[in-house]
């Protein structure tokens, strides 16, 4: 049903770049009410949509694009209402001028220049193996309050050709870690939006992090991305492995037994594909407003067509500052509030669950073809830099200048790199972030695998359980309902293990569920609320270390 094209490519005459780069500026003529721009005008109007359906091209309209809001804009004085119509408005959804574009695009960092820039706003953390460290270790003793520790930079090298990770390890310095965390980006991110969070995750004693870019993604290595299997499930499932696979190999370079993984979006949907594939290898499992988690009949069934709504919208009209004043974009506190948790997730549009909004058919298009959003931004060459600030700056507008810049430096920098992993995502995901085969299906499953066959003189090792912890946003786009309908499905199977398993597996049961909501945070809640992400995180890894002692102390040792 898919197919991988390269990254060059020609569009349609009617999807041609300049209507589309008309269509994503906001219109002056649109006759919607400012009060409605907000809600009503996220989709076309009726007559809009029944010509969308007929046609790959937008709709030649004065409404926005469906994933597209338009900004109210503040009422101009009289002197501004009698000037000429002709006069061309102050478009703010792609605020970097062309100029500034084609600059940035002419004179543009390298990514790892990028990178490292994002990595200087990390305090107290000093890079190990300078020329200066003993110097640096020696300031460190005096002004880190939380001791000396220090970052490694890595390019770590994976069987096959073209084929490493790009690794970031922060260590204690002369303490002994027992524990390893792991974090992994969502699509087409990398490492550097954990910036955030590497300082104060770092502060528990006896513990050791590591932040990887996926395989394909990020700074690691971009091998072209194939796919073999001619079975839709098969297909699924070979793109999932492409990334876990990369991750498992990386594990054993490192030499570490066992992890507590924490995975964002898609990485956290990947997280869960990690551990059911490779059991044994994890402590805990932290999901971060994780993609793919409930079921969708239109994702799912080849003979259907492609979902026709999503929340996905949410992802591309959602700022930071909509994000504190708690404007709708998918309340999950509402939710949380609502006394049948089940009537209120079966109600869409709701204040208790995140809207839906229609998908055009050119993006529909544009997912089965294969044709990313990064393969749109290399294309534009130096407007580039300009399709990327719609996307910055409201997502880190929060955020002091100085930081804002580096990530939107640091963003272009990724989205422009030779196309790899990212053409993983119309395998696993259907048009509108909904996965092909729901982690829904498959959560019990986890921490329930065989680790080690029986043998002739040796029973199946088994898994034991997992503990699972889903976080969302008070305003994340990922519907929270998804996290709890997963929590109660983890649930019933603890008891069913409990009921059904030997006197030595209900000893050794250690599977547990929940769902954490972080306030005044969306879907990107590392980001959003750092402060009170990194304190669940650190809560967790407690309870990790906890949980291994006692485990340690049960087994004699």
């Amino acid at each position: 049903m898919l197919k991988t094209y390269p990254t060059s490519f020609l569009l349609p005459k009617r999807l041609k770049l300049a209507p589309l780069i008309g269509r994503f500026e906001p219109d002056s003529t649109s006759t919607c009410p400012a009060a409605q721009q907000q809600t009503n005008c996220l989709s076309t109007d009726t007559a809009a949509t029944a010509t969308a359906t007929s046609s790959f091209s937008p709709p030649h309209d004065t409404s926005q694009p469906v994933l597209l809001a338009p900004h109210s804009r503040p009422p101009q004085n009289t002197m501004a209402d009698a000037e000429p119509k002709s006069r061309r408005p102050n478009f703010t959804y792609f605020p970097l001028g062309y100029k500034e574009a084609v600059q940035q695009w002419w004179t543009s960092v390298s990514p790892r220049q990028a990178e490292r820039k994002v990595l200087s706003f990390v305090p107290y953390l000093r890079e190990a193996g300078t020329e200066t460290v003993a110097s640096q270790l020696h300031e460190l003793a005096k002004s880190d309050p939380f001791g000396q520790r220090v970052w490694r930079s890595s390019m770590v090298q994976l069987s096959g050709k073209n084929r490493t990770l790009n690794e970031l390890a922060i260590e204690r310095v002369d303490e002994q870690a027992e524990d390893t965390l792991v974090m992994l980006h969502g699509y087409g991110a990398g490492l550097g939006f954990y910036y955030k969070n590497f300082e104060p995750l770092s502060r528990p004693k006896g513990w050791r992090l590591y932040a990887l870019d996926m395989l394909g993604m990020g700074n690691s290595s971009r091998p072209p991305f194939k796919i073999q299997a001619k079975d839709p499930k098969e297909k699924i499932t070979e793109a999932e492995n492409w990334f876990i696979d990369a991750l498992e190999e990386w594990r054993k370079a490192r030499n570490i037994e066992k992890f507590t993984l924490l995975g964002h979006s898609l990485g956290g949907y990947l997280a869960v594909c990690y551990a059911l594939k490779y059991p044994g290898r994890l402590n805990k499992l932290i999901l971060a407003s994780p993609v793919g988690i409930p079921e969708d009949p239109w994702a799912v069934n080849a003979d259907m067509p492609e979902p026709e709504e999503s929340t996905l919208a949410n992802e591309f009209v959602q700022d930071q500052e909509s994000i504190v004043r708690r404007e709708p974009a998918g309340d999950n506190a509402a939710y949380l509030q609502a006394e049948n948790k089940a009537a209120a997730a079966a109600k869409p549009n709701t204040i208790t669950t995140p809207p839906k909004r229609p998908i055009p058919n050119w993006l529909v298009w544009l997912w089965d073809a294969n044709i990313s959003p990064f393969s749109i931004v290399r294309m534009a060459g130096p407007l580039g830099p300009r399709f990327v600030s719609g996307w910055t700056t409201r997502r880190f507008n929060h955020l002091p200048p100085e930081e804002k810049d580096a990530l939107h430096t640091y963003s272009y920098s990724l989205f422009r790199q030779k196309g790899s992993g990212e053409y993983a995502l119309p395998y696993i995901l259907a048009p509108g972030a909904y996965a092909r085969n729901p982690i829904i299906n498959r959560i019990e499953e986890v921490g329930r695998q065989v680790i080690s066959p029986a043998t002739e003189t040796a029973p199946a090792v088994k898994e034991t359980g997992l503990p699972i912890v889903f976080m969302y946003g008070e305003n994340d786009w990922m519907d929270v309902a998804g996290g709890y309908a997963a929590e109660e499905k983890v649930k019933q199977r603890i008891v069913k293990a409990l009921m059904e398993g030997s006197e030595e597996e209900k000893r050794n049961e250690r599977g547990s569920a929940k769902v954490v909501v972080i306030p005044n945070a969306g879907h990107h809640l590392h980001l959003d609320n750092p402060d009170e992400f990194n304190t669940v995180i650190r809560r967790e890894m407690e309870d990790t270390r906890q949980a291994r002692l006692r485990e340690r102390g049960n087994n004699g040792v």
